[in-house]
């Protein structure tokens, strides 16, 4: 650290200031935050697990507590409401928070309760991706995709690059509630070095889809089981590049 330009203090040239408080505009900042609320979690009992270090649990005989952390945002959830509100109350000994009730929204993904069972999806999100394209308005069809397409070799080069990084970079993380668009958007990631006007004609294809389907969402089920199922109807037969 190094005292800024401009407001260097000569008689104490080496000196820096002491926060009391973080400041977000430091990009040390959410680093030691996580350090210091994780090395809590861990003396409290929770462990993380490697593949996502910001995912905590704790077992014990009185339950589980599953916490996600995300620079200061928090989700908690257990077995019991009990034992939730008893780790809360210890959380507002060792740090300042401010309970915002049962989750509604986190990170651009929208949690609706339903009578069986919860509904994750990203509208709010969707819908300010289709302005930030200039496509609030445009016409929706009925699948991202054509069914056989085809992609021209010789087609112009895309001017504007940025654009297209920035939309398929939004589509890539819309994707999280939205497994029906991940081979489409999968697809035209794999053009980000160099689009041409063939790609930028699929993206605003598969933003037309979302348009007629921006409530599209996960259906979290209470009889929902742990078992993951994978289908997959892609033609490699017929895949164009190979």
């Amino acid at each position: 650290m190094e005292q800024p330009p401009d407001f260097v203090n000569q008689e104490k040239y080496g000196h820096v200031c002491l926060l009391h408080k973080a400041i977000y505009g430091l990009k040390q900042a959410p680093r030691v935050w996580f350090d210091r609320f994780g090395s809590f979690l861990l003396e409290f009992g929770f462990f993380f697990r490697t593949v996502d270090p910001s995912l905590f649990i704790k077992h014990s005989a009185h339950g589980t507590l599953v916490l996600l952390l995300y620079v200061d945002d928090i989700i908690l959830t257990g077995s019991s409401d009990q034992l939730i509100d008893l780790f809360i109350a210890v959380l507002h000994t060792k740090f300042a928070m401010k309970g915002l009730g049962a989750l509604h929204y986190f990170l651009g993904i929208e949690v609706t309760s339903v009578l069986d069972g919860l509904v994750l999806h990203q509208s709010k999100y969707a819908i300010d991706l289709l302005d930030r394209a200039l496509m609030r308005d445009c016409k929706p069809i009925h699948n991202p995709m054509t069914q056989k397409f085809k992609t021209v070799t010789d087609s112009i080069a895309l001017c504007d690059a940025h654009t297209y990084r920035s939309l398929v970079g939004a589509l890539q993380y819309l994707t999280l509630t939205r497994p029906d668009i991940s081979f489409s958007v999968n697809y035209v990631s794999q053009f980000m070095h160099a689009p041409t006007q063939d790609h930028f004609t699929m993206v605003r294809r598969i933003l037309r889809y979302i348009k007629g389907t921006v409530h599209h969402g996960l259906h979290i089920q209470h009889s929902s089981t742990l078992d993951l199922y994978a289908f997959s109807d892609a033609d490699w037969a017929g895949y164009p590049q190979i």
